[in-house]
């Protein structure tokens, strides 16, 4: 079809699309969990015994929800674009693994799984034009 043929010039208008729509999610999904306070992000934080990190819960809690709210608003303005997804992948590895240990299987992972992909399929992309980091 012609019309989908010319929609590859638009290829910045899907990464701002694909950007504001991420960073508006995980701001949402992030906030509760920054604003959950030290005992929250203890609770957070004691997910990296996954893969073995037993200290600090509160500080890596902390980092967790930091990384889902501001890296989310960082999606949005395309500022620290890389640095931001490179803290996201981490994170949604982290939480994939937290669900296989919790025995949720593939079905309970997914949504982590899925999105850690996408963003790591992003740094390399880049925010395009439509970013403060291309200004």
């Amino acid at each position: 079809m012609a019309i989908l043929d010319n929609l590859g010039k638009y290829r910045n208008t899907g990464l701002l699309l694909l950007r504001i729509g991420l960073g508006v999610m995980f701001i949402i999904h992030g906030f509760p969990k920054l604003a959950g306070g030290p005992n929250g992000w203890t609770d957070l934080g004691g997910s990296m015994k996954v893969i073995g990190i037993n200290f600090l819960p509160i500080f890596w809690g902390f980092m967790a929800a930091a990384t889902e709210t501001f890296g989310g608003f960082l999606l949005i303005v395309g500022l620290f674009f890389r640095p931001a997804l490179i803290l996201l992948v981490f994170t949604m590895i982290i939480a994939a693994l937290v669900h296989f240990g919790k025995g949720d299987g593939l079905q309970g992972a997914s949504h982590a799984i899925e999105l850690g992909i996408v963003f790591f399929g992003l740094i390399f992309i880049g925010p395009g034009k439509y970013s403060v980091d291309k200004k």
